[in-house]
């Protein structure tokens, strides 16, 4: 099994990881739900421990996919740099989402109600750390897939089709978050995980056949070492 393909797969089992998590995540009004806070605060972490542990494969991935551009195309590893960036962002912003604040939500409960009241301002302040790191999160990797499509058309390697959305997906998303148009709640911040997704998932695609293509080329070629 080549890099290309390994690289491949790490970007489509690393967003198949995000979908998921966004597909279950839980709204801070859900774990203030009376009732429900065990079962929500369990969902939360399970689906948060799944982002961050798809997070590392997505890198892994990504820097497949920078290495297969060449090591000497810029946009490609400027991209790389912004989505290493977007992953920190996010890693911090699935642990104030996933890890803080159920916590925060038991504090609430559990707490008299005089001091609830302080727990309640630390959830809502913890709800902002998590927005702040995942508008980071958004514009980072929207650039690094803008700079990566770019990269793409320059060498014309991969999928031009591919290439012409990432161009296309990458501005808008930015200029619908950072414009204010688009909030970063579970609907919005899903809806930017889904058209990033998209792209990743048929990079992915076209790396692992690759590896396919090498061989069926090297299948039809003569051997000319035994003449």
């Amino acid at each position: 099994m080549t890099n290309d393909r390994v690289s491949g797969l790490a970007l489509i089992v690393g967003s198949a990881g995000m979908i998921i998590t966004m597909s279950l995540h839980p709204t801070g009004h859900d774990l203030l739900a009376p009732g429900q806070l065990a079962p929500i605060a369990r969902l939360a972490v399970a689906v948060h421990a799944l982002a961050l542990m798809s997070m590392p494969v997505l890198f892994y991935g990504a820097l497949g996919l920078a290495q297969h551009l060449g090591a000497r195309e810029r946009f490609s590893l400027a991209a790389l740099v912004a989505y290493g960036f977007a992953l920190v962002a996010g890693m911090n912003a699935a642990v104030f989402s996933g890890l803080v604040a159920p916590r925060l939500a038991r504090n609430i409960s559990e707490s008299e109600p005089s001091a609830a009241e302080a727990w309640r301002i630390a959830f809502h302040f913890n709800g902002a750390l998590n927005q702040g790191f995942a508008m980071v999160l958004v514009v980072a990797s929207s650039l690094a897939i803008l700079l990566w499509s770019v990269s793409m058309l320059r060498s014309a390697v991969l999928s031009r089709g591919v290439a012409i959305y990432g161009c296309i997906l990458g501005p808008l998303t930015m200029i619908a978050v950072l414009s204010g148009h688009l909030r970063l709640d579970v609907h919005g911040f899903g809806l930017v995980v889904l058209g990033q997704t998209v792209w990743l998932i048929i990079v992915g695609m076209k790396l692992c056949r690759v590896e396919t293509r090498d061989l069926t080329s090297r299948a039809t070629q003569p051997d000319t070492a035994r003449e």
